[in-house]
């Protein structure tokens, strides 16, 4: 497997790396097998976030006395200098360590930059100094910020939604990030669940040298999936490009990432579930889809109270109540028996 660099950091590792959101939803002895399998299988680049209630906890816990051997990334929400000091702190005792390979700020809306009358980069400019992080970076979803974020050089890395689903833009945007000397990680890389391929996935990311993926995970096959592609990378076939192709005529248009960002709603509806059912049903055809509990859930989308909340938090700028509106209609035929999956 390709060794990647990220930017002008020069932290350098397989292009193959861990992302630790899924693995706050399972219990710690579970989450410290699957953290140092993933090491022992060659990972070395782990992804975590103070948002993601325990996961920071587990990492430390997997890999206390062993600091030194693997790359941390962690972010903050912090909208305020005293709160980003206080988050950077909790991350570092839930660690366990005494420093952050990268910190960056997580989901941003707008490019944070010295003398901004925020305080937030100089934050990151004093926690730097201090040796609590060893480079700054930023996670962002929405393209325009991304781009801004790259066109500032205020950054080491960009963290950003990126798959063989992502549009000629994107694309540029990555390519633009490796001009600018920055390290590029990609998130998403499976589209929120809607990609099922691995193999295409994987294949899709090791065209760009200086991508590095980081693959949610949180169950003993998946991980061992991707372990796999240390030894025998998927390489792109004309086979594959063909069925990328298929794919992004058949996913073209706006859906649902399952991010979570829009949540919690105030109406109850699990939006990140609800706004992106029909896809699933189709993709991943399974009766756990048609459950009293799930059609419970979809059930709920009657309630919506159209305040526009979700609407205003959603990264990709979705008419979510519209997207859920659209599922449901669907959903109360395939439960009809008028359409099949």
């Amino acid at each position: 497997m390709r060794q990647v660099t990220l930017g002008k950091t020069g932290i350098t590792v397989p292009q193959n790396a861990f992302g630790a959101l899924p693995v706050q939803r399972v219990d710690m002895n579970t989450a410290v097998k699957l953290l140092r399998r993933a090491y022992d299988g060659g990972m070395r680049f782990f992804d975590t976030a103070r948002a993601y209630s325990d996961s920071e906890e587990k990492l430390g816990a997997a890999f206390e006395g062993m600091r030194d051997k693997v790359f941390i990334a962690s972010k903050t929400q912090a909208k305020t200098p005293e709160a980003f000091r206080e988050q950077l702190e909790t991350s570092l005792k839930n660690l366990r360590t005494d420093y952050v390979d990268i910190y960056q700020f997580h989901c941003v809306d707008q490019c944070y930059r010295p003398g901004d009358g925020t305080g937030m980069y100089e934050a990151m400019l004093e926690a730097k100094e201090q040796g609590k992080i060893r480079h700054i970076g930023v996670s962002a979803h929405k393209l325009y910020i991304a781009q801004e974020i790259v066109e500032s050089g205020l950054y080491e890395t960009l963290q950003y939604p990126f798959s063989y689903l992502s549009s000629d833009k994107e694309i540029e945007l990555v390519e633009s990030c490796h001009r600018a000397g920055m390290g590029f990680i990609a998130m998403k890389g499976l589209a929120g669940g809607l990609i099922n391929r691995s193999e295409a996935a994987m294949a899709f990311m090791s065209q760009f040298e200086h991508v590095l993926p980081i693959w949610g995970v949180q169950r003993e096959e998946e991980l061992e999936e991707w372990i796999s592609y240390m030894d025998k990378t998927p390489e792109m076939t004309d086979e594959i490009a063909q069925f990328i192709e298929k794919e992004k005529k058949e996913l073209d248009g706006e859906f649902c990432r399952g991010c979570g960002y829009c949540m919690p709603c105030p109406a109850g509806i699990v939006i990140n579930q609800c706004a992106r059912m029909s896809l699933m049903l189709r993709r991943a055809p399974s009766k756990a889809w048609l459950t009293p509990e799930k059609q419970a859930w979809m059930k709920q989308i009657e309630n919506c109270l159209h305040c526009g909340r979700c609407i205003s938090k959603c990264p990709y700028e979705l008419n979510t109540p519209e997207l859920l509106q659209k599922n449901y209609e669907d959903y109360k035929k395939v439960l009809a028996g008028e359409v099949t999956v």
